[in-house]
């Protein structure tokens, strides 16, 4: 057993470029992991930095110098930021409120439906049955609502750390864009000459996260705005606060169109019922949801790598129980870059195994 795994070691590892690979992967999977709550400013801004480095690039290409260009579309960025959170944020917040105040009004009703179970099913259900999941479900709503009061409470601390975002995240981002040929030649100054490997992986993960950030902010923003249309003209309630659910949930592939469901037929359930006007919204919703599938993806993500459902879902529960919301929206760049190591290490040369 022994022997062969060494010799799987000399082949793979035999290589200095591939053991640079390595051990660059483990040191940054330590950093990340020990470090990552302190880093995460440094990382947001240059998330935001790769969104913002595109337009930029156009503007330096048509003669424009960098520093002016930097600071054109760094203002747009803030500009727009501003005038969501102004605009947009208020309205949310309110009708997040009025929903949150409706939801016994909501849940009192799906018990009367429930309790009517018994006597249209008598065969299927007993009543003992129905006491006792509402009883469970009343004790999870109870230990819910003490848990969001809870964590209400606690977010105040966070306050301070949302001022520092606020100052020092345009200011790094402003930085990156502005001197970023400076700081990929202290990058490239840093990495060891055995490079090829960490060159081949570097230079495709970084076509990949630039694309795949600008076609998720895209898809959010188009799947969103036209779930908000489309809920307004059929005068659903809560039909802000529900289409940038719905615009959120392209964040968590496959997961998040099916959790997302559950609010969304909720409310619609509870303002008509099961009536005519609630399966016209599904259809519409279950139409918005085969458009961002069948169409909107393939053409945002055209240049991604193509990566199996499965291997897409294990992602965003892996990287998502490590680092949260960061790690759910870049489960499928890691599960790519993942890819592309596995994917050098395959390609790189092998020594003849002893015989």
């Amino acid at each position: 057993m022994l022997s062969i795994f060494g010799r799987w070691y000399k082949r793979k590892f035999s290589d200095p470029d591939a053991t640079m690979l390595l051990i660059l992967i483990l040191i940054t999977s330590a950093v990340l992991v020990v470090w990552g709550n302190m880093l995460m400013p440094v990382i947001v801004a240059a998330i935001i930095a790769y969104l913002l480095d595109w337009p930029v690039s156009q503007l330096t290409r048509l003669g424009m110098k960098r520093t002016l260009s930097c600071s054109l579309v760094l203002i747009c960025f803030v500009s727009i930021m501003v005038l969501l959170m102004v605009g947009l944020v208020p309205v949310v917040t309110k009708q997040s409120m009025s929903l949150v105040q409706e939801l016994p009004n909501i849940w009192q009703k799906a018990q009367d439906w429930l309790l009517t179970l018994p006597d249209k099913y008598p065969e299927y259900v007993q009543f003992p049955q129905i006491y006792e999941m509402m009883e469970g479900a009343n004790q999870h709503l109870v230990d819910f609502g003490q848990e969001a009061l809870t964590a209400s409470f606690s977010s105040i601390a966070s306050v301070a750390a949302l001022l520092i975002y606020l100052i020092l995240v345009p200011l790094m981002v402003f930085f990156m864009l502005k001197d970023k040929p400076y700081f990929t030649d202290s990058i490239s100054r840093l990495l060891p000459r055995e490079r090829r490997l960490i060159t081949q992986v570097g230079n495709e993960m970084n076509v990949q996260i630039a694309n795949y950030i600008r076609g998720k902010v895209i898809e959010i923003i188009i799947v969103g705005a036209v779930s908000c249309i489309t809920f307004a003209i059929m005068d659903l309630r809560y039909s802000l606060l529900l289409g940038v659910l719905v615009g959120l949930s392209v964040l968590i592939p496959y997961i998040g169109a099916a959790v997302v469901t559950i609010p969304v037929a909720v409310v619609a359930m509870f303002q008509w019922g099961i009536t005519p006007e609630f399966w016209y919204l599904m259809v519409a919703y279950g139409i918005i949801q085969a458009l961002d599938g069948n169409l909107l993806v393939p053409i945002l993500f055209s240049e991604a790598v193509s990566l199996h459902p499965l291997y897409i879902i294990v992602a965003v529960l892996f990287f998502g129980g490590l680092w949260g919301f960061w790690g759910v929206f870049f489960a499928i760049p890691l599960a790519t870059l993942v890819k592309a190591v596995v994917s050098a290490w395959s390609s790189s040369p092998e020594v003849p195994a002893e015989p």
